[in-house]
């Protein structure tokens, strides 16, 4: 079993490529794979693990400048979920696009999990699934409205083309683990918004703390790793991806006769050609001699 740890935080770091190489021994040195972000305003990723590694990796990065407040969301994973290690240098650990945007600034209000119910079925709430298009397919809130967005930059955009159907409505929102949010809110309210809210800690937070028959969730819950969707009580889902286009699919999908491994799935068989088609052929073939011959390919797994 593996200690999964997500987590994020905005602080100031002067210079992270400073901080990078420390990262990586803390990690290498615990067996911890997985991805973290730096840039100036902060670190965002999700590690796995051994428990006392994760453990370790945490406790360095919350010795990191500003971060002693980290606050980190736990799950496990019956099989290691990221195949590799990557601490990446970024502008921006979530990508919003919008250079005044600054969580450190302020933030819409903090809704706890045993609140959100309440909150999201007032009348005069408009619940705001942040997420992308994709993530929302598999799961969202009970009357959550999707964006249709293909990346967080396109919010902004989708926003101002709908802003006017939410004259004199309060806004709640939610992401997958609470960062999104904390952009998407601080640009809200710089936009004019009086009362906006947001999940705190996120999807995964209401889904570890919220009895299953109190939930208003629907569905599972998309996560970046080798799980790909986790349930009530942080449980693993039944989703797959599709490793030609990166979506969630679901076992009874792979009977489906569009589906074929490695190379195309019901979801984007008509969007790839017959070309991209041979090389993914290829690609999956690569994956399985290397299974054949005892070892994984990292095609397989996590870019």
């Amino acid at each position: 079993m593996f200690t999964v740890a997500a987590l994020y935080h905005f602080t100031p770091f002067e210079d992270p490529s400073a901080l990078r190489a420390a990262l990586l021994a803390c990690a290498e040195a615990g067996r911890v794979t997985g991805t973290l972000l730096l840039a100036r305003e902060g670190i965002n990723g999700t590690v796995a693990g051994p428990e006392d590694g994760v453990a370790s990796l945490i406790a360095h990065i919350r010795a990191l400048p500003g971060c002693e407040d980290l606050e980190v969301k736990y799950s496990t994973a019956t099989e290691r979920p990221f195949a590799r290690l990557k601490v990446r240098l970024k502008k921006e650990i979530v990508t919003m696009g919008q250079p005044d945007v600054d969580p450190r600034a302020r933030v819409g209000h903090y809704v706890e999990p045993a609140e959100w119910n309440e909150l999201i079925r007032s009348p005069d709430v408009a619940v705001i699934d942040t997420r992308n298009d994709y993530e929302v397919a598999i799961g969202t809130f009970e009357g959550a409205i999707d964006p249709g967005t293909e990346s967080f930059r396109d919010f902004p955009a989708w926003w101002e083309e709908n802003k006017h159907r939410f004259h004199n409505k309060r806004i709640a929102m939610f992401c997958t683990g609470g960062i999104r949010c904390e952009k998407s809110t601080n640009w809200l309210l710089s936009q004019g918004m009086d009362e906006v809210y947001h999940l705190k800690g996120g999807i995964l937070k209401y889904l570890e703390e919220m009895p299953e028959a109190d939930s208003t969730w629907q569905g599972d819950c998309f996560v970046f790793d080798g799980r790909v969707s986790v349930g009530h009580g942080l449980k693993e889902g039944p989703h797959a991806l599709c490793h030609a286009c990166r979506r969630p699919i679901l076992p009874e999908d792979r009977a489906r006769p569009e589906y074929e491994e490695g190379v195309s799935c019901h979801l984007c068989a008509d969007e790839t050609s017959e070309e991209d088609k041979s090389r993914f052929r290829e690609r999956q073939r690569q994956i399985s001699l290397a299974k054949a011959r005892g070892e994984r390919h990292l095609a397989g797994l996590d870019d």
